[in-house]
């Protein structure tokens, strides 16, 4: 992550920028998708996060595969990455953008009998990358309770959030508070 940097504030639900305009609105207060032609293409970034809370018998089952069902990881992994590469078809007023890479990482905690759950997104294009990181991990958290739920219906998925963005005209911003990867620190 080169260039300016500038850290803003983890949104709240109120405006943090009251000149900052909704750019998927016409003059008329219309739906539509923002023309991305003009922008150039620069080198984009995204990291988003999320958990899956779980009982430790099974976070063991997941982590040591041992599901009936197969190997979650496995299957959670290429979740992601399927759906990163199908946000457009998803989320109905995003671009379809060309990938260069979308990875998905997996660290159990056991004391917190959580599994987080990190996508990376990169790519060369005229819009970034956010909702293709943030929809490859909802994929993988829901792939991971699609394949763990015949032992556990309680676990749920929680804080699904954009953790570092790059590129583009509005630069860079990084969620405070996160532990950073250390290609990122």
């Amino acid at each position: 992550m080169s260039g300016k940097k500038s850290i803003h504030p983890p949104q709240t639900g109120r405006a943090t920028n009251a000149k900052k305009t909704l750019t998927h609105l016409d003059a008329k207060g219309q739906l539509r998708m923002v023309d991305v032609g003009a922008k150039p293409i620069t080198h984009r970034e995204a990291i988003a996060r999320c958990a899956v809370k779980m009982a430790s018998a099974t976070l063991d089952a997941i982590i040591g595969g041992r599901l009936k069902k197969g190997e979650a990881l496995a299957a959670a992994r290429i979740a992601g990455i399927m759906a990163a590469k199908k946000t457009w078809e998803l989320i109905p007023l995003c671009h379809q953008i060309p990938l260069s890479s979308i990875e998905i990482n997996f660290t159990p905690n056991r004391q917190l009998s959580t599994l987080e759950i990190e996508s990376r997104a990169v790519t060369e294009a005229r819009t970034g990358v956010e909702m293709e990181a943030m929809v490859a991990v909802s994929a993988a958290a829901l792939t991971i309770y699609d394949m763990a739920k015949a032992i556990d219906r309680a676990m749920v998925i929680d804080a699904i959030r954009l953790v570092v963005k790059s590129g583009g005209r509005s630069g860079e911003f990084i969620r405070p508070g996160e532990v950073m990867p250390p290609s990122k620190r």
